[in-house]
């Protein structure tokens, strides 16, 4: 007997569908030589400190290094405490039954990290020996099940995979076990202050960004427009300065020659430059940058978009979601044009669709080198039905992805006009051409200044032309904007770096905080702890999350690019790199969070707690 296992129910039942398998039993489905059974999601988990003796709280006992991580039932709470799942502990002993009565075992867990600690753990755990063959398909479509099956592979062609996982898992155990006892017992203040090797270098985020934003001291200064007229086609230009005062702006206005008719020099046009732009579309979409769309537009939160889409996944209608590739391969690429077709019936894509189907397609996302375990997120083909509303908007924004990242460049003409008027004057406008990819979902440029025109009339170099129009404009510089859940995963993706350009952004992936798949339940674990909420879009730090975030700004622990270097060099693990190397850095560095911790928590202790303190 073959035994198939899956991460969770629904996943086994879709994979015995295909083999035709339908017998239920208690914790597997069996049939055609078959038997297919699952997880539910992470049944163990590295040992709480208790099982390495560490019963209690105590300054005594940290930094907790344990010599060998052990493994444990996940934990349930209950009146009595927090106990063994009983429904692991069964679904574990049937795992173990079936391990015991198998031929062959074949891994059908997600294929990615969590896919294979999941198995993984189960395997070890059950001090199981069986060799096992590997199923690694980017889609739940019956022929890419079947496809998979026909190219089984070797479970040792992934041991640096599970390599890079476990040490992930041992990191966060240890920072976060150590960090959070060490400042809650040294505050005093006899609640949990949780502290994480990722969560908190993306409080500090938060928190940075949101006292910059609320200490910003606004300065005012005054710009002048004027309106100046071609054959009654008016157009807009603003000061090329900015002034100090009003009155500074004021003096420049009075400069302005000639106001409506009866002008004698009116405005000199001294120079018109006209530059056409290509605009290439975007690259396709990964989970992250499909989440900050989707919050973008929607205001989805990014775990409920993770939610949607896996949803879509496991009906067959989208390919792998916690990618973190923006790119395909030409193997891939063969399968697009065909795809692109299944949508020239669409009632909002038809037109693209098929203008699609008559033109070369754009290879801006074909990069085989840039694509990891999965490549971006497409949908299969196969028709949706009954979708909800919001399922509908992430299916269409994985197939509207698609249309654009294959379309045409958007042709641009930017055209700025320099006007002399005592002082210079600088008149900008666009005007779309070609639409191309833009085509796909009607966008606009959403990022045109207010001082652009929607386009500007033909004017020469030379010409004097009337000024209809005059005012001087107040404005004022404005702070960066609180981080909303878009921007914030936009800047997890470089550990806080500002990079616009998407490849340069995608160049630095490996070096963010967390990843594709973890940043979502990053975000609700920090809402969760009472860290950080959600305030209209934005994304708020609360008192908790402020004082925290006090006492370890300038520690290790807070700094972004810190733990940005150590998820590139999990990607290196799994590449072949020392193990041993990382866990002792890991170690180094917990040692050090711990002491830091011990001396800064003081400051949160409360006043007499404090004293007593000094005191002892």
């Amino acid at each position: 007997m073959k035994v198939i296992i899956a991460e969770k129910p629904s996943v086994a039942r879709e994979i015995a569908k295909v083999f035709g398998a339908n017998t239920k039993k208690d914790g597997y489905i069996e049939g055609k030589g078959y038997t297919f059974t699952w997880a539910f999601g992470h049944l163990l988990q590295l040992a709480p400190p208790q099982e390495y003796g560490y019963y209690r709280w105590s300054v005594q006992n940290l930094p907790m290094l344990p010599q060998k991580f052990k493994l444990s039932v996940r934990k349930t709470k209950t009146k009595d405490g927090m106990v063994d799942d009983p429904s692991a502990v069964k679904q574990l002993n049937t795992i173990k039954t079936l391990f015991e009565e198998a031929s062959e075992i074949i891994v059908a867990t997600d294929a990615g990290r969590e896919g294979e600690l999941i198995f993984r753990y189960i395997y070890y755990y059950l001090k199981c020996k069986k060799p096992f063959k590997r199923l690694w398909i980017s889609s739940q479509t019956d022929e890419a099940i079947k496809d998979g099956f026909r190219n089984l592979k070797p479970g040792s062609d992934y041991d640096t995979l599970f390599n890079s996982a476990h040490c992930r898992s041992q990191s966060d155990w240890l920072v976060g076990m150590n960090a959070t006892q060490a400042l809650s017992l040294a505050s005093g203040t006899r609640s949990v202050l949780s502290l994480g090797r990722v969560q908190t270098p993306t409080l500090a985020m938060i928190c940075s960004r949101y006292l910059e934003n609320k200490n910003f001291v606004p300065q005012i200064y005054y710009q002048v427009a004027i309106q100046v007229d071609k054959n009654g086609t008016a157009f807009r230009a603003i000061s090329v300065d900015s002034y100090k005062t009003k009155a500074d702006a004021e003096g420049v206005v009075n400069a302005v020659e000639d106001v409506a008719s009866g002008y004698a020099q009116g405005g000199n046009i001294l120079s018109v430059e006209a530059k056409p732009r290509k605009e290439p579309p975007p690259l396709l979409h990964d989970l992250s940058s499909l989440q900050q769309e989707a919050n973008k537009r929607r205001g989805f939160t990014a775990d409920y978009t993770l939610s949607l889409l896996q949803n879509l996944y496991e009906g067959k209608l989208v390919t792998y979601p916690r990618t973190g590739s923006r790119y395909i391969g030409d193997d891939v690429f063969a399968t697009v044009p065909s795809l692109i077709s299944k949508f020239t019936d669409h009632s909002n894509f038809g037109k693209q669709a098929t203008f699609l189907g008559t033109t070369k397609l754009n290879k801006r996302s074909v990069n085989a080198k840039k694509v990891t375990d999965h490549h971006a997120i497409l949908p299969t083909g196969e028709t949706p039905r009954q979708l909800t509303p919001d399922q509908q908007t992430i299916y269409d924004m994985v197939a509207g992805r698609m249309l654009e990242a294959f379309h045409q460049d958007c042709i641009k003409e930017i055209t700025k006009i320099a006007v002399q008027s005592g002082a210079k004057f600088m008149a900008s406008g666009t005007v779309i051409n070609t639409a191309g990819w833009r085509a796909v979902f009607n966008d606009k440029d959403e990022e045109k200044k207010d001082e652009e025109n929607a386009s500007l009339p033909k004017v020469e170099p030379g010409e004097q032309l009337p000024i209809t129009n005059k005012a001087v404009l107040e404005k004022q510089t404005k702070p960066k904007p609180m981080y909303n859940e878009a921007s914030l995963l936009k800047a997890l993706e470089t550990a806080g770096k500002e990079i616009e350009d998407e490849e340069l952004r995608y160049a630095m992936k490996d070096s963010g905080l967390g990843t594709p798949a973890t940043r979502a339940a990053i975000i609700e674990t920090l809402i969760k702890r009472d860290y950080i909420k959600r305030e209209k879009k934005n994304l708020l730090p609360t008192e908790v999350g402020l004082s925290v975030y006090g006492v370890v700004k300038n520690q290790q622990i807070a700094q972004a690019e810190l733990t940005g270097n150590w998820e590139k060099r999990l990607e290196e693990i799994r590449s072949g790199a020392s193990v041993a190397s990382f866990q002792q850095e890991i170690q180094q560095y917990t040692r050090t969070i711990t002491t830091e911790m011990l001396k800064a928590g003081a400051s949160l202790r409360p006043p007499k707690a404090a004293t007593d303190a000094v005191k002892a």
